[in-house]
């Protein structure tokens, strides 16, 4: 109950609207806080990656919810029902993915090529749940793979995506139900299975693989193009691609790692994953609006300022505020719960210190 009522402070009270907001120059989220949530179970059982489902360790474990809008309850449901399952053993973080889809397309053929131009199934890890240091993976119908490495989130200031970063290991595999690229038909969809080695992933984890009771920030995107069929071909409108997502972001922007779902690793024994976890999650939600709010300022104004209400945000009395600290060229934010410490910087990395 504590930390319920704790919760209740933070996202309802701490922030509240300024009574006469200025335009953002970053754009920030609608909606609340409030990614979702996926047990991925251990396993034993041997995975054959041919991209059909059928193992037996699959059958074990459940679908994550269908798919929506990127900007959530913004935008209608999809009209494709996509899903996503999820395994881990000593070797391997396991993803599945089963899409409808009536006409099953692709045309790029070279890896690292830019996949969502095709329709697409996309992966986005962040181990250590700090916005920087993340991974992107996407694949086609082809079964042609681009991935990346992100050292930060493209709104945030330096340097960001590494194009040339290859995961090795690698295993894709695609099933396609129907005929890939022949419109004279009616496909029941695609599905795809990815296993990505934990030895390329420890690379900006904590623990890799994950300890029963981790949890890793992880979401999926599908893009989706509205064709017309011409002279035998799938042909691409002049219109914006469909993003449909796990858990929505409440803008049309993958990369704000804050609001992917939140994985939680588990195995045969009843670890449980750390009651102050999402507590302090929900304050590093807080210090990340801040960190929209402080960054669009200093794009204003030319600089930080520790003055909360100069941001446009009001603070509450019930509940200590953050701590800012301001220079010229940096500010550093920060609140204190109980022996933690929750800390922004103004390169946009969060994290906690332990007191």
């Amino acid at each position: 109950m504590k930390i319920l009522l704790l919760i209740l402070a933070l996202t309802s009270i701490l922030f509240l609207p300024a009574e006469e907001p200025w335009q953002d120059y970053i754009p920030q989220p609608e909606g609340s806080f409030d990614p979702l949530k996926y047990e991925c179970k251990k396993t034993t059982e041997k995975i054959v990656i041919d991209g059909r489902i059928d193992e037996k360790a699959w059958d074990t474990v459940q679908w994550t919810e269908r798919f929506v809008d990127i900007e959530g309850s913004l935008k209608p449901l999809p009209v494709y029902k996509t899903n996503v399952k999820m395994l881990w053993d000593n070797n391997y973080f396991y993803f599945a993915c089963a899409m409808e889809e009536p006409h099953v397309w692709a045309k790029l053929k070279e890896r690292d090529s830019v996949i969502f131009f095709d329709n697409d199934f996309e992966i986005f890890i962040d181990p250590d749940g700090d916005t920087q240091n993340y991974y992107e993976f996407e694949m086609n119908a082809f079964n042609t793979v681009w991935d990346l490495l992100l050292i930060k989130a493209y709104r945030d200031p330096g340097p960001n995506a590494i194009d040339s970063w290859d995961i090795q290991g690698l295993l894709t595999a695609v099933n396609v139900d129907g005929t890939i690229n022949d419109p004279s038909d009616i496909d029941n969809g695609w599905s795809v299975e990815v296993a990505i080695p934990w030895k390329v992933l420890e690379e900006c984890a904590k623990s890799a693989p994950p300890k029963a009771g981790d949890v890793w920030r992880v979401n999926f995107s599908r893009v989706e193009w509205d064709t017309d069929i011409v002279e035998g071909e799938y042909i691409k409108r002049n219109a914006p691609e469909h993003n449909w997502v796990w858990s929505p972001q409440g803008l049309i922007n993958m990369h704000y790692p804050e609001l992917w779902g939140f994985v939680e690793f588990s195995d045969s024994s009843d670890v449980q994953v750390s009651s102050d976890y999402y507590m302090l999650e929900h304050i590093k939600w807080q210090l990340r609006r801040l960190y929209y709010k402080e960054y669009t300022y200093r794009l204003k104004n030319g600089e930080y300022t520790d003055v909360p209400r100069d941001m446009g945000l009001s603070i509450s009395r019930q509940f200590p505020p953050p701590r800012i600290y301001i220079t010229p060229n940096w500010f550093e934010a920060s609140i204190q719960y109980e022996k933690y410490t929750v800390i922004i910087q103004a390169d946009g990395k969060v994290f906690v210190k332990e007191n």
